[in-house]
């Protein structure tokens, strides 16, 4: 059987220890689940940037052993919604937190001076950063590679400067093209004075049924190469949805005005891997090589012919914020906002958002040059968008300052509301399928189109309708099974071969045996209950969840969303958590109350 460690840090002392959280495991599986209930251990008032408020890294029974387990949770109170933060990240960490034999790290204090930490199996070292502090993400990342020593592969974990400055729109990124981005990891990692956090190890676990495992590996394998389920993630990826979603008046456009971009072809992913494509990465443990890199080359200086080229990951969701939804149709405009991006390490969605609610904003007066110090925001401006975030970057005035802050804060407190086109205060993704979409993102734990797919259900919808009602709990259906993926901490894009039978024959296949498909149902269901208790002690409630005012005059694939409507499906959608709740008998302070009734 296998045994299950945490490693904890407490950055504050500099001090750590190991503890088996074997029983945790056996309970809730892995993963979300049970990084989630160690959030649950502390106090629901905790600051988001308080000392105490912890960092959880925690991963599944399947990763680094299983072909596409290749991610890794990180789980913390979030600075912009106010609740929980969660994001996940692919790259080499889960492969290196196995390696140095911890299926959780969770970190905790705040260092009295900048830090970064380093794990090396038992080796757990807390680093001096005053060097490293101010430096860009991309290149704390090469100076680490080439200053930590390490018999192994290590994966680096590191923030920019907007971590540092504490934005609730950074994120910490991860190896060369991955992060935890979404709900502002980087800010908290800043508040503790954590630069970066670099793990490494060689330690594996051993396989009992080698011929069990072998033949069950064998067919996951197969299922990865050979089938034509992963195939469209390694040859166009995700940037393929670009053209299509236009088509079907679905692709967010000039702060989602409308779903149709004319520009659609000129930033479509046959377009980018045209012109730009250089590079297929892959996480560790995938066979698919879905990251996709583009090159991007500048001039050192305008009067000089010479050059720097760059690698740049892209993908759907980082084309539509800062190309269709700022009306920018030139990849190279489109690589070099990103570019900035990814070396102040902030969330592409959301500064992208953001930045469409500001033009929004300006062009509808709630913004003055007063405000922008001069500029005029115009759609299809990049290079007044390049100047935009190096103000941001700056802290050029309080307005700029501001939006590093997120489009929701920033509506409240200049205007314009219903432009804000955010769910739970987290920016939307790149999806205007229409109102199943928008309830995925209002309704799912981490606002994230990732917790409950309502993109595939509108589609589905238009040509097999059902009532309301029923596709409310298909949503919540999808967002259940969620868990259970999330738990044994898989890349989404593995969803179709990860079915339930596949599951518990690897589990049965790793010697973790008990587990039956109605034990994984209540698993998840226990974690779902517990991510909206959570939610709910820290203030969330589904009644202030709105439709942005904006989407409801807007056509969408699916046609209009009628705010009324929202609002029902929204009920529906909490009143099924509500039960849930009350079933999970094991979750302390958790009556049905938990969630309001309807007003």
């Amino acid at each position: 059987m296998p045994v299950f460690k945490m490693l904890d840090i407490d950055l504050t002392t500099g001090r750590h220890q190991v503890t088996d959280v074997s029983a945790q495991f056996d309970r809730d599986l892995g993963g979300t689940a049970v990084a989630t209930s160690l959030l649950l251990d502390t106090p629901a008032d905790l600051d988001p940037y308080a000392p105490e408020a912890p960092i959880i890294f925690a991963t599944g029974p399947f990763s680094a052993v299983y072909p596409v387990a290749t991610k890794t949770v990180a789980l913390f109170r979030s600075p912009l919604t106010g609740n929980l933060g969660e994001s996940h990240a692919g790259g080499r960490l889960a492969m290196a937190m196995y390696g140095a034999g911890f299926h959780v790290i969770r970190v905790r204090g705040a260092s009295p001076f900048p830090c970064y930490v380093t794990i090396d199996e038992d080796q757990v070292h807390l680093h001096r950063a005053h060097s490293l502090w101010g430096s860009s993400a991309l290149a704390a990342e090469r100076i680490l590679r080439d200053h930590v020593p390490s018999s192994y592969k290590r994966s680096i974990v590191r923030i920019g400067p907007a971590g540092e400055r504490r934005s609730p729109l950074a994120a910490a990124t991860v190896d060369s093209s991955r992060h935890f981005g979404r709900l502002g990891l980087g800010g908290v990692m800043g508040s503790k004075n954590l630069k970066a956090l670099v793990v490494s190890g060689g330690r594996y676990w051993p396989i009992v049924e080698k011929g069990k495992y072998n033949a069950f590996y064998k067919k996951l394998y197969d299922a990865v190469v050979k089938s034509p389920a992963m195939k469209k993630y390694h040859d166009l990826g995700t940037a393929m949805n670009v053209v299509p979603l236009s088509r079907i008046n679905s692709l967010p456009t000039r702060n989602f005005a409308q779903g149709f971009f004319e520009g659609a072809d000129e930033i479509s992913g046959e377009t980018f891997a045209t012109r730009h494509l250089t590079q297929h990465l892959a996480c560790g443990h995938c066979q698919t090589g879905c990251i996709h890199m583009a090159t991007l080359r500048e001039r050192f200086h305008p009067e000089h012919h010479q050059f720097k080229t760059f690698k740049i990951s892209y993908d759907h969701e980082l084309i539509y914020a800062l190309g269709s939804n700022l009306s920018i149709s030139s990849p190279e405009e489109i690589l070099r906002l990103l570019l900035l991006i990814e070396k102040q390490g902030w969330d592409a969605m959301s500064i992208g958002v953001t930045l469409a609610w500001a033009i929004d904003a300006f062009q509808a007066g709630h913004l003055t040059p007063a405000h922008t110090d001069g500029l005029v925001l115009n759609f299809g401006d990049a290079a007044t968008g390049e100047k935009v975030l190096h103000r941001i970057a700056r802290g050029h005035n309080e307005f700029y300052r501001d939006l590093e802050r997120g489009a929701a804060f920033c509506a409240r407190k200049y205007g314009g509301q219903d432009s804000a086109i955010a769910f739970g205060g987290n920016e939307a993704p790149g999806y205007m399928t229409g109102l199943y979409a928008y309830l995925g993102y209002a309704t799912g734990v981490r606002h994230s189109h990732l917790d409950s797919a309502g993109y595939a259900i509108d589609q589905k919808a238009l040509n097999e309708p059902k009532p309301d009602d029923v596709l409310t709990a298909e949503l919540y259906k999808e967002a259940l099974w969620r868990m259970t993926l999330n738990s044994l901490v898989i890349c989404l894009f593995a969803r179709n071969i990860y079915t339930k039978e596949a599951i518990l024959e690897g589990l049965d296949a790793l010697g973790l045996t008990g587990w039956t498909e109605t034990r994984l149902h209540e698993a998840a269901r226990r974690a779902h209950a517990r991510k909206l208790q959570y939610k709910e002690r820290c203030g969330f409630r589904f009644d202030d969840l709105v439709l942005p005012g904006k989407l409801a005059r807007v056509v969408s694939g699916a046609g209009q969303v009628d705010p009324a409507r929202f609002a029902r499906q929204v009920a529906a959608y909490r009143d099924l958590a509500r039960a849930d709740l009350a079933a999970a008998a094991d979750v302390a302070d958790a009556p049905p109350s938990a969630i309001p009734n309807p007003r």
